[in-house]
């Protein structure tokens, strides 16, 4: 459970985040005919392509003989939606009016929700990243959670906007996930209360390390502010007279290259190339987009990444090390390297196109394979710990998934040793007797709502502590033997 958690790209939005890790987003306006989609214009000799003239057909056949009146617009979204859909593509998407023109309206502002980007990933809603300080994030969610069912409503069969519309609500309301997580044998139960998400970028602070002041920039999205967020709170550090730099990209799934360009041009030296980016369309050359900064910072950097560092974040760290020479520490990258462009139909709907694949400055495709570190570190499995169930009490001769991840809080919090299978055994209960007495509760050795508030109350204090993130102790210990040299 990453509480210290990174915020995320918002572009596919209803009240959660619909992911569709993006790179960037192109808006154009499409020339369809009024009566008819893009793909029914006539040819020049004024008759309908094959393809076309069988869609019609096929509508005809629906209009004349199907028992019941069906919608003209009805059937059109559903033939787009067959069309988008059999491009076979996750990053490809259709938005109607109504979804399309909540997104633009949330774009600039704040939205209620739970707070996590998702994606369809093998037919399941699955965890992209959680925003930070979101209702998702202090409910332990995690990159790659599947959320199987809302309020006990299935998602099996939703496409992704419908499943993200049975997740959404108004702030105050509450949503029971069920979420099946790797390596967790049975789903476990996840309870949110839906919140205002305010969309954050960047975010600093310096740690101290043998004796060295490090700055630490996390940026969680890619958005259209992120650069200038980024160049402020850079000054800041540089301004503490900072002796390195760690930039963290970890749970940030991308956004717009556009941010990425400007961010490198702070940090890429000697003009370096940032990204290229190879069309579908052959007729369009590689584009090329390199920084234009002179000289290298006065001090190391290196670049922390994880699994749900993705797309945009994946070009930063990519160039980093390819053209500054700079290392990259933690886990290895989502693997996403596509690029879409969004372009709007005349009634305000919204088709995302796949159109490009980007490449780092060395040529290579990271698409499915993402990018691996030059030092791989991964956190304590503590750190994968979710909430406590809230509406059941765990004790003795319980076993299952949730007396597992209590077992992982109590091992976080150095309450051990105790097993870790999910058998809530003599030791845990003497360890749960323990841990009451020293908060001043009745000393049962079960875990009431009251002992699971107090155990994630602790655990987040311990998660929330710099000293205890490996990953980020990993970066500056390498940022201080470059210093040595």
């Amino acid at each position: 459970m990453r509480w210290t958690g990174r915020q995320v790209f918002v572009m596919i939005l209803l009240s959660m985040v619909v992911s569709s890790l993006l790179t960037f987003t192109l808006i154009s306006s499409g020339q369809a005919s009024p009566t008819m989609p893009v793909a029914a214009q006539a040819n020049g000799n004024g008759a309908l392509p094959k393809e076309v003239a069988k869609l019609n057909e096929a509508y005809q056949i629906v209009k004349g003989k199907f028992i019941d009146q069906v919608p003209d617009d009805k059937l059109f979204e559903g033939a787009i939606k067959g069309m988008i859909g059999s491009l076979d593509d996750p990053y490809t998407d259709y938005m109607d009016p109504e979804s399309a023109q909540q997104l633009q309206s949330m774009l600039n502002s704040t939205f209620q929700g739970i707070g996590a980007e998702v994606t369809l990933k093998n037919n399941r809603v699955t965890i992209v990243s959680p925003y930070k300080g979101s209702p998702a994030e202090k409910a332990g969610l995690l990159p790659n959670d599947q959320i199987l069912s809302v309020n006990g409503e299935s998602l099996d069969g939703l496409d992704l906007n419908k499943a993200v519309q049975k997740i959404r609500g108004p702030k105050g309301t509450k949503a029971v996930l069920k979420v099946m997580r790797p390596g967790v044998s049975e789903p476990l139960t996840v309870e949110c209360i839906r919140d205002d998400i305010p969309i954050e970028t960047v975010y600093s602070k310096t740690i101290e390390k043998d004796g060295k002041k490090l700055g630490v920039l996390e940026i969680a999205q890619f958005s259209a502010e992120t650069a200038d967020h980024f160049g402020k709170e850079l000054k800041k550090l540089e301004d503490q007279h900072i002796d390195g730099l760690i930039v963290d990209v970890r749970g940030n799934p991308g956004g717009y290259v556009e941010a990425v360009r400007q961010i490198g041009e702070m940090l890429i030296p000697n003009k370096g190339v940032i990204v290229r980016v190879a069309y579908g369309d052959k007729s369009k050359p590689e584009e090329v987009i390199k920084s234009t900064l002179d000289k290298p910072k006065p001090y190391p950097i290196d670049v922390l990444i994880d699994g749900g560092s993705a797309s945009a974040s994946e070009i930063l760290a990519g160039a980093m090390r390819e053209s500054g020479g700079y290392k990259l520490v933690g886990e290895n990258s989502f693997g996403k390297g596509t690029v879409q462009a969004t372009v709007e139909m005349q009634d305000k709907s919204l088709i995302k196109l796949t159109i490009a694949k980007w490449l780092t400055p060395k040529g290579t495709w990271i698409h499915k394979k993402g990018i691996a570190p030059d030092e791989t570190v991964k956190e304590p499995d503590y750190f994968k710990v979710t909430q406590l169930p809230q509406d059941q009490v765990l004790k003795r001769d319980m076993n299952s998934a949730d007396v597992k991840n209590l077992q992982m809080i109590l091992t976080g919090l150095k309450l051990g040793p105790v097993r870790t299978d999910g058998y809530f055994d003599e030791k845990t209960e003497a360890v749960i007797k323990t841990f009451q007495a020293s908060k001043k509760l009745t000393p049962t050795g079960q875990v009431d709502k009251a002992t699971a508030n107090a155990l994630q109350e602790a655990i987040v204090a311990v998660l929330k502590d710099p000293a205890n993130d490996v990953q980020l102790q990993k970066a500056a210990e390498v940022l201080v033997q470059q210093l040595k040299k």
